[in-house]
C-alpha cells in the first residue's frame, strides 16, 4: 500500500479546506494544476477537492514532482510527520534523521544497524509509511533547513549550506534547485527586492 493512500483522503481534505492547525505537520496537500505542495493551513484559497493528492512526508510529496508553497513555508510545519499506523522504528528513524544523523557522512546502513535492523528492511519500511527513501527525507530536511536560514538570516550561501547539513556548495545548489526550481540565491533576492518595495508602497500611500 502507498503512503498517499494510507491517509485518510476524506479526513484531510475536510481539514485542509478548514484550514485546522491541529492537522499541520501531519500531511501535506499535493494541487496537481499547480504542482505545489501546502501545509493544511496555507492561507491560499483551497483548490478543488478533485485537484489534490495528499502526502504523509514533505519529501513524499517532492518525490511525486511537487514543489513547495512559498506562501505557508511547508519547511516551517511543526514537528516530525505523523501519519496512520506508522511504525515505532520509523518514527525513531525520523527523529534521528532530523537531528542530523545522515549528515555527518553516515550512510543509511549506519542508520538501519543503530535501529537494529538491515538496510533493506528499512528502506522498505520508509517507503510504506513516509513515501519517500530515507536519504530522500534526509535531503528534504537539508532542504527545509536552509530555507529557513535564507528566510531568517543574511548567513553566506556557503554558511547555510553547511549549517543545513550539506558536504559541499555544489550539492546544495543542486538540491535546492531540484526542490524550489530556482537557485537559492534568487529566493533571497525576491525577498530583499520584496522588502526594499514595502517602504517605496506605504511612503506612495502616504503621499
Amino acid at each position: 500500500m502507498s503512503a498517499a493512500l494510507i491517509l485518510d483522503r476524506s479526513r484531510c481534505d475536510r481539514a485542509r479546506i478548514a484550514r485546522d492547525p491541529r492537522f499541520d505537520g501531519q500531511f501535506f496537500t499535493g494541487v496537481l494544476t499547480t504542482r505545489i505542495y501546502c501545509r493544511p493551513i496555507c492561507p491560499v484559497k483551497p483548490a478543488k477537492s478533485r485537484n489534490v493528492v495528499f502526502f504523509p512526508t514533505a519529501a513524499a510529496a517532492e518525490r511525486a514532482g511537487f514543489r513547495p508553497c512559498l506562501r505557508c513555508r511547508p519547511e516551517t510545519a511543526p514537528g516530525t510527520p505523523a501519519w496512520l499506523g506508522a511504525a515505532a522504528s520509523v518514527s525513531r528513524a525520523l527523529r534521528l534523521i532530523g537531528q542530523g544523523f545522515l549528515d555527518d557522512g553516515k550512510t543509511v546502513d549506519d542508520l538501519a544497524e543503530t535501529l537494529g535492523m538491515t538496510a533493506r528492511h528499512l528502506r522498505r519500511l520508509f517507503g510504506r509509511h513516509a513515501g519517500a527513501s530515507p536519504t530522500a527525507v534526509a535531503t528534504t530536511r537539508r532542504v527545509q533547513r536552509a530555507k529557513a536560514l535564507l528566510d531568517q538570516t543574511a548567513l553566506p550561501m556557503s554558511a547555510i549550506a553547511f549549517a543545513a547539513g550539506f558536504a559541499s556548495i555544489r550539492r546544495f545548489n543542486a538540491a535546492f534547485r531540484a526542490v524550489y526550481r530556482r537557485p537559492p540565491s534568487a529566493i533571497r533576492r525576491g525577498k530583499r527586492q520584496h522588502r526594499e518595495a514595502c517602504p517605496a508602497r506605504q511612503a506612495h500611500h502616504r503621499a
